[in-house]
């Protein structure tokens, strides 16, 4: 079996698999320093804790993790805060960075003998029609090599080999949300004890804590922005302007460790099987990072096609390799749908040809109804955390 991508799907699914009497080899072509220290996404939902927790996987999780069940939202108006943690099935998230779970994960992998091989591009995936598929891949010292294989699982992102290697027949759903933000890292302790969602007239501003001395902030910003081009006075001043820091306390501010500009976009590729074949984590769908889907959609793909192998190739059940990308789909327009709502949520009107007024009242109707109906809370809490 070859695993294409080091991210949280092709981890995970290596572990499943090891665990599971599966033989198999994990490619990646970025460094080891890379796929272990790179800040990412950090909000893990109660699905994806048990997902590791019942696969042997939670002992770093479980050590550093911290508990999370708040948000904040700051508006025109006021600001009021929503204890999601009460709500909905009761379940909270679990702050814990993803290059950490990725480290954790790495370790547990090569401690039970797995095989992993880093700066190993792949280049492209053959015959994924056949029963003997193959992987094409650039060596480290740049010489080329071919690894064969019964399945290959491609979770190498939306760029990756395993897309490129698509034949007419699959369908991709492709959003673009018109939104930008300016992700940032801020070598700072967090300044509320809660996720913040500020809604301002100048653009949307989010605050989340990644540990005790580190916080993730988002501004929304322009398209075409260059991350360079905000010094670290503007980008702190911009954020205390939007989160009203003259009005609920100062921010503390520290250096900006990494910047970087997204752009909000979604896509859903169907079908996720394609003969050997299966597409999983970022591969699988890109959801915009509204409601932080991504990472938990990608370890919740990696148990199911995890299980689904084992059953094919040591119990001789086809069955569920049949059905996972049914399965997964289902999941994966669920999280596609809260985080649209997300979206239209937290930026109001994206098109400059609507009707600004009209979006921006339905923004306030959705705000109002988050502050006052038990109802919505229960539905937001479910979504918010659930996958």
């Amino acid at each position: 079996m070859v695993i294409v991508g080091a991210g949280p799907a092709g981890l995970v699914l290596g572990n499943v698999l090891h665990s599971g009497g599966v033989d198999c080899v994990i490619l990646e072509r970025a460094a080891e320093e890379h796929v272990t220290t790179r800040a990412r996404a950090g909000f893990l939902a109660a699905h994806t804790v048990r997902v590791l927790e019942r696969n042997g996987l939670a002992e770093g999780l479980r050590r550093r993790g911290q508990r999370h069940g708040v948000c904040e939202f700051r508006t025109e108006d006021d600001r009021f805060r929503l204890d999601y943690g009460r709500f909905g099935r009761g379940e909270h998230h679990t702050v814990y960075q993803q290059h950490e779970l990725l480290a954790d994960l790495l370790e547990r992998f090569r401690g039970s003998g797995g095989r992993i091989l880093f700066e190993t591009e792949a280049t492209v995936v053959r015959d994924a029609d056949t029963t003997r598929p193959s992987v094409a891949v650039r060596e480290p010292d740049g010489r080329p090599g071919t690894w064969r294989t019964r399945y290959v699982a491609g979770c190498d992102g939306r760029h990756g080999a395993a897309r490129r290697a698509l034949k007419p027949g699959s369908v991709r759903h492709h959003r673009d949300h018109g939104v930008s933000w300016l992700g940032l890292l801020a070598e700072a302790p967090p300044s509320l004890d809660a996720v913040g969602y500020a809604l301002h007239r100048r653009g949307f501003a989010g605050h989340m804590a990644r540990s005790s001395a580190t916080t993730r902030y988002y501004l929304q910003c322009a398209r075409g922005t260059t991350p360079e081009t905000w010094s670290e006075e503007r980008i702190w001043d911009e954020l205390a302007l939007r989160m009203r820091a003259a009005d609920y306390g100062p921010l503390r501010r520290g250096r900006i460790l990494q910047r970087t500009v997204v752009a909000l976009e979604s896509d859903v590729l169907e079908p996720l099987r394609h003969g050997s074949l299966f597409l999983a984590g970022d591969a699988a769908s890109l959801v915009a990072p509204s409601a932080a889907k991504g990472a938990n959609l990608a370890v919740l793909e990696a148990e199911i096609l995890g299980r689904a192998l084992i059953d094919d190739l040591v119990h001789a059940d086809p069955e569920p390799l049949d059905r996972y990308s049914a399965r997964c789909l289902q999941h994966i327009w669920r999280a596609q749908a809260f985080s649209h709502w997300m979206v239209e949520l937290l930026h109001g009107a994206t098109d400059p040809n609507g009707d600004c007024r009209f979006q921006d009242g339905l923004r306030h109707s959705r705000i109002e109804a988050l502050r006052t109906s038990r109802t919505q809370q229960d539905w937001f809490a479910e979504n918010y955390v659930g996958v």
